[in-house]
């Protein structure tokens, strides 16, 4: 059954979203442009993730690095450690094209999103979703984190969250996993509304992110 916090947050996702792409077209016409120019490959990135009950699902998202990136990344040591480390990003990765530095400090990248949030995948607002081999990595490190990700999975993954807006890239996994949990047992709209006014800022200020 449908409780009220489902049916109000399904409501904000589709109505946000159809503005998004309504006012935000020329920037997503104009980076999909910018990316294509760079080295004539397609501007989305698709990628698998772990969504509500644990189904997964594929993540749009624009292209931030060269096409060759997981090849490089298997070829070079420091990267492959970094990448697997569970933090998942490095600072000055060399795979990240220009145009990529540009989308992802300001989380341009992200915006492909909206269509996973009309497809009902994900929300606006909520936990971040999880690569299948974060999950799994995660699941084996302690018997604990079974329960934490059970949590993160009773609701949508979002494009926006309470990690986001709290300095994305400078919160550590762990810090970043238990405040996701925390939102995720909130279930409250109010809150929503805040993370959705804190977005912009948090995007602008570009903190953490690269």
């Amino acid at each position: 059954m449908t409780s009220t916090y489902d049916a109000v947050k399904r409501t904000m996702d589709i109505v946000i979203s159809l503005l998004m792409l309504l006012f935000l077209s020329p920037v997503l016409v104009f980076f999909s442009l910018a990316i294509w120019l760079h080295d004539k490959h397609s501007p989305l990135f698709i990628d698998t993730r772990i969504g509500k009950d644990r189904k997964k699902f594929r993540l749009f998202k624009f292209r931030s690095m060269v096409i060759d990136a997981d090849e490089i990344m298997l070829k070079n040591v420091e990267i492959y450690k970094q990448m697997r480390s569970g933090v998942n990003k490095m600072k000055d990765d060399p795979r990240v094209t220009k145009v990529g530095k540009f989308i992802r400090k300001y989380s341009i990248d992200e915006l492909p999103q909206v269509i996973n949030v009309l497809r009902g995948d994900m929300s606006i607002i909520g936990p971040r979703a999880l690569r299948p081999d974060e999950f799994k990595l995660y699941e084996k490190k302690h018997h604990g984190n079974v329960s934490k990700l059970d949590i993160l999975t009773s609701i949508k993954p979002g494009i926006t969250g309470y990690w986001q807006v709290s300095g994305r890239s400078n919160v550590d996994f762990e810090k970043r996993m238990d405040m996701d949990c925390e939102y995720a047992k909130k279930k409250s709209i109010l809150f929503d509304i805040l993370i959705l006014l804190k977005t912009p800022f948090a995007v602008i200020k570009g903190e953490g992110a690269y």
